[in-house]
């Protein structure tokens, strides 16, 4: 499925660096992307797309025959992972040494979480849904979506909270503090099943405020 116009991530990120396509929009950046090169783009380690299927699997069963397509890269010159329209089309970029440094800390639950809320910035373009808020910002709405995913996912309950500590402790420059954040996630995980005793996300995860 091609997406529709999607909303910005929520710094208005890269507005007059996007030189490698007139066409291209970067909706989350989990760094500065101001080095992003297109013409490095890959294809993602088998290790990746292993991940990757994994968060799919999830996300087909919320947004079931209305999901949107995503392409996943890897690229040297990413910022560690970012989520990019080109003429419709969706793209998920990753830099390796990004996802070997979250894998090395945090395991497959990392990097599921990572990807879960690149993922969102699409969920929330092709879905709505009465758990979110009109007030939220796109990386809240992501973060969100994230949650729900994450709720959906063939995680353990300790492995869902690994994947939470990755979301906190890697924002994008547009995200707001970790106590704004949480309640999106939150509301996400509740609303798509998650069990408020188990493997909730973690309350004090980021340095962030």
């Amino acid at each position: 499925m091609k997406l529709a116009m999607l909303k910005k991530c929520g710094t208005g990120l890269l507005a007059g660096l996007l030189s490698f396509s007139a066409h291209a929009q970067v909706l989350c950046s989990l760094g500065p992307a101001s080095s992003y090169k297109s013409s490095a783009d890959q294809r993602p380690s088998s290790d990746a797309m292993q991940l990757v299927g994994r968060v799919n699997a999830a996300v087909k069963t919320i947004c079931q025959s209305n999901c949107p397509g995503v392409m996943v890269l890897r690229n040297t010159t990413a910022a560690n992972a970012m989520l990019i329209v080109d003429r419709s089309q969706a793209k998920l970029v990753y830099s390796p040494s990004f996802f070997a440094s979250v894998h090395d800390s945090l395991g497959d639950p990392g990097i599921i979480g990572i990807i879960a809320h690149e993922f969102g910035h699409a969920l929330d373009d092709a879905l709505g849904a009465a758990w979110i808020e009109s007030s939220w910002t796109p990386e809240l709405r992501a973060d969100a979506w994230a949650g729900c995913t994450l709720a959906k996912s063939d995680l353990s309950a300790s492995d869902r909270e690994t994947a939470f500590t990755a979301l906190a402790k890697y924002p994008s420059p547009g995200h707001p503090g970790w106590n704004l954040r949480l309640p999106a996630i939150r509301a996400g995980y509740t609303a798509c099943g998650g069990a408020a005793s188990k493997s909730k996300p973690p309350v004090g995860a980021s340095g962030r405020k």
